[in-house]
């Protein structure tokens, strides 16, 4: 945002270890590679409870045959389940979190270091991806972007950039998220850009939220609020993440995505591994099979996630939904996420004061 606001035996010496030692036949802890025999090795992942039928059969069981795994899932949104890591009330391996809170995670020393030779896909990613936290830390297994959409039979007026959001004649028509929402800091960069500077402005920013907050309907906290006020025509227009688009079209058919002329925001999802889990090395399997582009396509296809594997072709229906191509994400812009860490409570407390106050 300062800029504007990524020792295995082989079966047969296993047997016979195994056998002289009298050792049952549950695979090693951190054993990985080739399905071992025997009693399956349990991966706990963090996760968001969407799209959860799909990961079970596509992606889950998959893994779970080829690695002899059984994968245990923990259901929460990224606030509850990262609070739970950090206080140590679970069993946790892998956690899948928004940048914003994976950052909060790295801050709190939650994480384990990866190793990124045991990651091969990551060469395969688009390169905003790789490390979107640091180098020591976990991928984006997918970016969607944040942009806008509208309803041209209420809106007139054309909807480009980012600025058009601060077009009167918008005014009763508009939707804007909440500060406290994953995508709040962006929005306020967007002000800050339209004021015109060339690195984050604080005080310009809410400055110039304060001139939108008069056509604003209501800032929203859930993407669920958004949709429903779009579809019963409450409001018209509003930066959302693209991929929540196809659930506004299928209230709304006529309605436009915009991805910004100055560009979108990159929203990205990581995976991390936990500190502690005892089945890191098993954790980097899954994290590179998640890169890989059998997976990246299924997700994709599905509209489920978009991809960061580069090597992913998707025809233009197959992408419509889905924030897709090296065009499109190398014009994203990404947060600096400690950055907005760092600030967000003051941020906060400022806008309760001066713009939903």
């Amino acid at each position: 945002m300062k800029k504007m606001l990524t020792g295995i035996l082989s079966a047969s010496m296993l047997s016979l270890v195994l056998a002289g030692c009298g050792a049952s036949d549950k695979p090693q802890e951190g054993a990985t590679g080739e399905a071992l025999k025997g009693e399956p090795q349990k991966l706990v992942i963090s996760t968001w409870g969407f799209s959860e039928d799909f990961f079970r059969k596509e992606i889950y069981e998959p893994f779970e045959k080829e690695h002899n795994v059984k994968i245990v899932l923990e259901i929460g949104n990224n606030a509850e389940r990262l609070n739970k890591v950090r206080q140590g009330s679970s069993d946790v391996d892998l956690i899948y979190l928004s940048d914003y809170y994976a950052q909060q995670g790295i801050d709190s020393g939650a994480f384990e270091k990866i190793d990124r030779s045991r990651i091969p896909n990551l060469n395969e990613i688009y390169d905003i991806a790789k490390a979107p936290l640091g180098e020591e830390y976990g991928p984006a297994y997918t970016i969607g972007q944040f942009g806008i959409a509208y309803n041209p039979k209420l809106v007139k007026t054309e909807v480009k950039d980012w600025k058009d959001l601060w077009n009167p004649e918008l005014a009763g028509k508009l939707t804007l998220p909440n500060i406290t929402s994953t995508t709040g800091p962006m929005i306020l960069d967007s002000a800050s850009v339209v004021a015109g500077s060339k690195e984050f402005n604080e005080d310009q920013a809410f400055a110039k939220m304060k001139e939108a907050n008069k056509g604003v309907v209501k800032y929203y906290d859930k993407t669920s609020e958004y949709v429903n006020m779009f579809s019963q025509e409450e409001i018209a227009v509003g930066p959302i993440m693209e991929m929540y688009f196809k659930d506004i079209q299928a209230a709304v058919p006529e309605a436009v995505f915009v991805a910004p002329e100055s560009g979108g925001y990159a929203v990205m999802n990581t995976v991390n591994i936990v500190k502690g889990s005892k089945n890191k090395q098993l954790a980097e399997d899954f994290i590179n099979y998640q890169l890989s582009k059998e997976v990246q396509e299924k997700s994709a296809k599905a509209k489920v996630d978009s991809p960061v594997n580069t090597s992913v072709k998707l025809t233009d229906e197959e992408a419509k939904g889905v924030t897709y191509g090296e065009a499109t994400v190398n014009k994203l812009r990404k947060l600096d996420m400690k950055f907005v860490n760092e600030h967000s409570k003051a941020w906060i407390d400022r806008w309760n004061r001066e713009i939903t106050q």
